[in-house]
């Protein structure tokens, strides 16, 4: 029978729960919303960490945070209940539950046992480890430790492996270890580990992925020098990749470190795929393309070296306003238009464009980001890869892809940030029903999107390729009446004196379009720069 999980404010009746009778009164309970601690806290069990947060209520008094609660949290009831339960879930994370009977008891015949008192540090922050320990009794906290400050990072029990990052990648020992209770420990060395996985791929395997999953963790970390750069803080996580904050060493100038996941790096297609990536993009030169500068191997992964962006996703940006204004949304419909424009020209189509993939940076500047599904006009080499609610049908079924696959998951974005609603249901996309109707009708969910925009989203939403824009160049001509890059409000109406150049533009009729873009690329410059650029069509001249 499955153990009922308290919260912590189901223990201590402090009425700080989401909804709580003292909320008003003292604020809500900090576990409440803390979701990125490993392990104990998932869904509304958020309250079990209540001994690694700052600022939750116990004996009738707010407490503060690890370093000065811990020695008090470990006599609490609650916390060893906690620690009881948790000691039984998340098998698949076990070590020992892992490896066969037979295998373990063959395992644990090769190792040493150590046992450790409760408080005592036997992994250290920064040190050079020859071995990981699988927990045989008792438990554990990580916490990474900055200036002097610590943050718990992660909690561990009976059956799980610590300490074997530092053993699997060759880094430094990425956190402090020390022992929440007395511990048992089964020494695993490093020639060992190495033995154990070459004679066993699938436990190398389960190994890499568990690496990935401690690294997946938006808590704080330890800096990690990866060759000249030094990586500092999470940033986002994807299927295949982590990416960080960094700084490039020597000139102590900001990037994005992307990580590949170790246990992808095994698999040599994803490798080849990423490192398709880091040439890709290091080909283009687009203000609407993220720059890749350089790229290191080592601990047994890829690292991509980026500019760094500041600013969020429009994944992100949906989740806070729902729904993108219909003149914003134009706006950064261009500027992806002109970036995928720009990569259609030189042969390449992304193939995963997504909310998820598209970054918005200060002054609504668009990036987009991801070029590792990116592959040649006219090819199925890769198959159907790519995020399936916003793939193209021909993507989805293996066929030949040009251009049009990017319009078309393009489209798709449209649809959402105009709407605020993906237009197939979840259960149709998984069960592919999508393919066989064509999006619903934008303008009756949003009766207030501009015609231009609904015949946008329309068209290149259409299931058959071929009606759709046949290029971005042709897209960009239906939304380009509806956009205008502002000037900065502040520099139009400010004080102090202000400058004015004119400048004319003479050209054929058939060239309007042409015109067109270079005034709105022209207006992506300027608006960087705070510079106000007015258009106003002129007189017609006969020659």
């Amino acid at each position: 029978m499955t153990m009922e999980k308290l919260n912590c404010w189901e223990h201590t009746k402090c009425g700080r729960e989401p909804g709580g009778n003292r909320v008003a009164e003292l604020g809500g309970c900090p576990c409440a919303s803390e979701d990125t601690f490993d392990g104990m806290n998932g869904g509304k069990n958020g309250g079990r960490v209540c001994w690694a947060i700052a600022g939750t209520m116990c004996g009738g008094k707010v407490q503060g945070g690890f370093a000065e609660k811990r020695g008090t949290c470990v006599k609490c009831d609650f916390f060893r209940r906690v620690q009881q339960e948790e000691g039984t879930n998340s098998q698949k994370v076990k070590f020992l539950h892992f490896v066969s009977d037979e295998a373990s008891a063959s395992i644990l015949d090769k190792m040493g046992l150590r046992h450790v008192r409760a408080g005592e540090r036997f992994l250290r922050q920064g040190q050079r480890v020859d071995a990981a320990y699988i927990i045989q009794k008792g438990s554990c906290l990580a916490f990474v430790e900055h200036d002097g400050v610590m943050e718990p990072v992660g909690h561990y029990g009976e059956g799980d492996i610590v300490g074997v990052i530092a053993i699997l990648t060759g880094e430094t020992q990425g956190a402090h270890v020390e022992a929440e209770t007395d511990m048992d420990l089964w020494v695993l060395d490093r020639d060992l580990f190495a033995d154990m996985s070459n004679d066993d791929p699938e436990l190398m395997r389960f190994l890499t992925e568990l690496v990935a999953e401690r690294f997946d963790s938006r808590r704080p970390i330890a800096h990690r020098v990866i060759g000249k750069y030094l990586a500092t803080n999470f940033l986002r996580s994807g299927g295949y990749a982590i990416v960080y904050k960094g700084v490039h060493t020597g000139l102590n100038m900001p990037v994005a470190i992307k990580m590949m996941r170790h246990n992808m790096a095994m698999d040599p297609a994803f490798l080849s795929s990423f490192h398709n990536e880091a040439k890709t993009i290091a080909n283009l030169r687009h203000d609407n393309i993220v720059r890749v500068y350089d790229i290191e191997e080592k601990y047994r992964t890829v690292f991509i070296i980026m500019e760094y962006l500041d600013g969020e996703t429009l994944r992100d940006m949906l989740g806070r306003l729902k729904r993108i204004p219909p003149a914003l949304a134009v706006d950064f419909l261009v500027q992806c238009l002109m970036g995928l424009e720009y990569a259609h020209s030189r042969g390449i189509i992304h193939r995963d464009i997504t909310p998820g993939n598209i970054m918005v940076e200060p002054g609504d500047h668009i990036k987009i980001l991801d070029f590792g599904l990116a592959c040649s006009i006219g090819t199925d080499e890769y198959g159907a890869a790519g995020t399936l609610e916003y793939t193209a049908p021909e993507q989805i079924q293996g066929e030949v892809l040009d251009e049009r696959a990017d319009i078309y998951s393009l489209g798709i974005t449209a649809y959402e940030m105009a709407t605020g609603e993906k237009p197939f249901a979840k259960e149709e996309v998984e069960t592919l029903k999508h393919l066989q109707r064509e999006i619903p009708d934008p303008g009756k969910i949003a009766p207030d999107i501009p015609a231009p925009l609904r015949e946008f989203i329309i068209k290149a939403c259409r299931r058959d390729p071929g009606e759709r824009y046949a290029n971005a160049g042709e897209a960009l001509e239906v939304l380009l009446p509806l956009w205008q890059r502002k000037g900065s409000a502040k520099r139009e109406n400010g004080a102090g004196e202000q400058k004015m150049k004119a400048l004319f533009l003479l050209y054929e009729g058939e060239q309007e379009a042409a015109v067109n873009r270079l005034i709105m690329e022209l207006g992506t410059r300027a608006g960087e720069a705070d510079i106000l650029i007015k258009v106003a069509d002129a007189q017609t001249l006969s020659r």
